[in-house]
Protein backbone atom coordinates (compact mmCIF):
# COMPACT_ATOMS: atom_id res chain seq x y z
CA UNK A 1 0.00 0.00 0.00
CA UNK A 2 2.99 2.28 1.03
CA UNK A 3 4.26 1.56 -2.24
CA UNK A 4 1.41 2.34 -4.18
CA UNK A 5 0.87 5.62 -2.11
CA UNK A 6 4.35 6.50 -3.04
CA UNK A 7 3.63 5.89 -6.89
CA UNK A 8 0.65 7.84 -7.24
CA UNK A 9 2.66 11.04 -5.40
CA UNK A 10 5.46 10.82 -7.95
CA UNK A 11 3.57 10.86 -10.87
CA UNK A 12 0.94 13.48 -9.73
CA UNK A 13 4.70 15.67 -9.19
CA UNK A 14 4.63 17.70 -12.77
CA UNK A 15 0.99 17.69 -12.41
CA UNK A 16 1.56 20.09 -9.58
CA UNK A 17 4.49 21.86 -11.26
CA UNK A 18 3.73 25.42 -11.37
CA UNK A 19 3.89 27.52 -14.50
CA UNK A 20 5.75 30.61 -15.20
CA UNK A 21 2.52 32.11 -15.71
CA UNK A 22 1.05 31.62 -12.64
CA UNK A 23 4.01 34.20 -11.35
CA UNK A 24 1.63 37.72 -10.70
CA UNK A 25 3.95 40.72 -11.55
CA UNK A 26 0.80 43.21 -11.68
CA UNK A 27 -2.08 43.15 -9.25
CA UNK A 28 -5.49 44.90 -9.68
CA UNK A 29 -7.27 46.23 -6.41
CA UNK A 30 -10.15 43.93 -7.07
CA UNK A 31 -11.02 40.60 -8.60
CA UNK A 32 -12.45 41.58 -12.20
CA UNK A 33 -15.07 39.35 -14.11
CA UNK A 34 -14.28 38.54 -17.56
CA UNK A 35 -16.47 36.34 -20.40
CA UNK A 36 -14.21 33.92 -21.92
CA UNK A 37 -16.42 32.70 -25.36
CA UNK A 38 -15.01 29.18 -26.27
CA UNK A 39 -15.70 26.14 -27.74
CA UNK A 40 -16.68 23.31 -26.10
CA UNK A 41 -14.25 21.29 -27.05
CA UNK A 42 -10.93 23.66 -26.82
CA UNK A 43 -8.71 21.93 -23.98
CA UNK A 44 -6.00 25.16 -24.34
CA UNK A 45 -8.86 27.50 -23.65
CA UNK A 46 -10.64 25.72 -20.42
CA UNK A 47 -6.17 25.74 -19.67
CA UNK A 48 -6.60 29.43 -20.74
CA UNK A 49 -9.34 29.89 -18.14
CA UNK A 50 -6.91 28.34 -15.39
CA UNK A 51 -4.77 30.87 -15.70
CA UNK A 52 -6.69 33.87 -15.50
CA UNK A 53 -8.55 32.60 -12.39
CA UNK A 54 -5.05 31.64 -10.61
CA UNK A 55 -4.27 35.34 -11.76
CA UNK A 56 -7.36 36.60 -9.88
CA UNK A 57 -9.86 36.82 -12.13
CA UNK A 58 -13.63 35.85 -12.13
CA UNK A 59 -14.41 34.12 -15.18
CA UNK A 60 -17.62 33.30 -16.91
CA UNK A 61 -17.10 30.87 -19.08
CA UNK A 62 -19.81 31.08 -22.11
CA UNK A 63 -19.16 28.06 -23.82
CA UNK A 64 -20.45 28.53 -27.97
CA UNK A 65 -21.12 25.56 -30.79
CA UNK A 66 -20.40 28.87 -33.11
CA UNK A 67 -18.02 31.33 -32.08
CA UNK A 68 -17.84 33.16 -35.26
CA UNK A 69 -21.63 33.80 -33.82
CA UNK A 70 -20.58 35.97 -30.96
CA UNK A 71 -21.04 39.84 -31.44
CA UNK A 72 -17.88 40.68 -30.17
CA UNK A 73 -15.67 38.47 -32.10
CA UNK A 74 -16.62 40.52 -35.81
CA UNK A 75 -14.78 43.53 -33.57
CA UNK A 76 -11.84 41.55 -33.80
CA UNK A 77 -9.71 41.70 -37.13
CA UNK A 78 -9.91 38.17 -38.99
CA UNK A 79 -5.54 38.51 -39.39
CA UNK A 80 -5.91 38.75 -35.14
CA UNK A 81 -8.14 36.42 -34.34
CA UNK A 82 -7.17 33.02 -32.04
CA UNK A 83 -8.94 30.38 -30.72
CA UNK A 84 -11.20 31.93 -28.16
CA UNK A 85 -12.57 35.72 -27.22
CA UNK A 86 -12.85 37.40 -24.01
CA UNK A 87 -14.95 40.41 -22.87
CA UNK A 88 -13.15 42.72 -19.88
CA UNK A 89 -14.32 46.10 -18.90
CA UNK A 90 -15.75 46.81 -22.65
CA UNK A 91 -12.30 45.36 -23.90
CA UNK A 92 -11.84 42.64 -26.27
CA UNK A 93 -9.34 40.01 -25.60
CA UNK A 94 -8.11 37.62 -28.46
CA UNK A 95 -6.64 34.07 -27.98
CA UNK A 96 -3.45 33.23 -25.13
CA UNK A 97 -2.69 36.70 -24.02
CA UNK A 98 -0.96 36.60 -20.55
CA UNK A 99 -3.45 37.53 -17.62
CA UNK A 100 -0.98 40.47 -16.91
CA UNK A 101 -0.83 42.03 -19.77
CA UNK A 102 -4.58 42.01 -19.42
CA UNK A 103 -4.38 44.14 -15.47
CA UNK A 104 -1.72 45.96 -17.41
CA UNK A 105 -4.59 47.17 -20.03
CA UNK A 106 -7.29 47.43 -16.88
CA UNK A 107 -4.86 49.69 -15.40
CA UNK A 108 -3.68 51.82 -18.15
CA UNK A 109 -7.33 52.07 -19.50
CA UNK A 110 -6.66 53.24 -23.17
CA UNK A 111 -8.74 53.79 -26.16
CA UNK A 112 -7.96 50.65 -27.76
CA UNK A 113 -10.73 47.87 -28.79
CA UNK A 114 -8.26 45.16 -27.06
CA UNK A 115 -5.41 42.91 -27.65
CA UNK A 116 -4.49 39.55 -29.12
CA UNK A 117 -1.79 37.08 -29.60
CA UNK A 118 -2.97 35.66 -33.02
CA UNK A 119 -2.70 32.26 -33.58
CA UNK A 120 -1.26 28.98 -31.20
CA UNK A 121 1.48 30.21 -30.28
CA UNK A 122 3.36 26.90 -28.35
CA UNK A 123 4.41 28.36 -24.70
CA UNK A 124 1.25 30.97 -23.91
CA UNK A 125 -0.77 30.86 -20.89
CA UNK A 126 -2.99 27.50 -21.62
CA UNK A 127 -0.22 26.24 -24.67
CA UNK A 128 2.22 25.38 -22.25
CA UNK A 129 3.86 22.16 -23.99
CA UNK A 130 6.84 21.08 -21.92
CA UNK A 131 10.31 23.08 -22.74
CA UNK A 132 8.95 24.06 -26.77
CA UNK A 133 8.51 27.66 -26.51
CA UNK A 134 7.89 30.42 -29.58
CA UNK A 135 8.64 33.62 -29.17
CA UNK A 136 5.19 36.09 -29.20
CA UNK A 137 3.63 39.26 -29.37
CA UNK A 138 0.57 41.00 -27.77
CA UNK A 139 -1.13 42.85 -30.01
CA UNK A 140 -2.96 45.74 -28.82
CA UNK A 141 -5.70 47.07 -31.52
CA UNK A 142 -7.98 50.42 -32.21
CA UNK A 143 -11.63 51.53 -33.87
CA UNK A 144 -9.65 52.27 -36.55
CA UNK A 145 -7.49 49.60 -37.09
CA UNK A 146 -4.10 50.45 -36.15
CA UNK A 147 -2.61 48.06 -35.00
CA UNK A 148 0.50 48.18 -32.32
CA UNK A 149 3.05 46.01 -30.37
CA UNK A 150 1.79 45.79 -26.40
CA UNK A 151 4.17 43.58 -25.37
CA UNK A 152 6.65 40.98 -26.51
CA UNK A 153 7.64 37.98 -25.18
CA UNK A 154 11.10 36.37 -26.09
CA UNK A 155 12.17 32.53 -24.51
CA UNK A 156 16.24 33.85 -22.94
CA UNK A 157 18.69 30.92 -22.73
CA UNK A 158 17.28 30.22 -19.23
CA UNK A 159 14.29 28.50 -20.84
CA UNK A 160 11.90 31.09 -19.81
CA UNK A 161 10.02 33.92 -21.38
CA UNK A 162 10.96 37.75 -20.48
CA UNK A 163 8.97 40.37 -21.70
CA UNK A 164 11.02 42.80 -24.18
CA UNK A 165 8.80 45.45 -24.46
CA UNK A 166 7.43 47.82 -21.15
CA UNK A 167 3.63 48.42 -21.72
CA UNK A 168 3.23 51.85 -22.05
Amino acid sequence: MRLVLALLMFLSLPLAAESEWDKQLVALNAPVEITVNRSPNCQCCHKWISHLETQGFKVLDAITHNLEAVPARTNVPNELRSCHTAVVDGYLIEGHVPADDIKQLLLQKPDLVGLTVPQMPVGTPGMEMGPRKDNFTVISFDKAGQYRIFNRYEVSVDGNYHSTVTPE
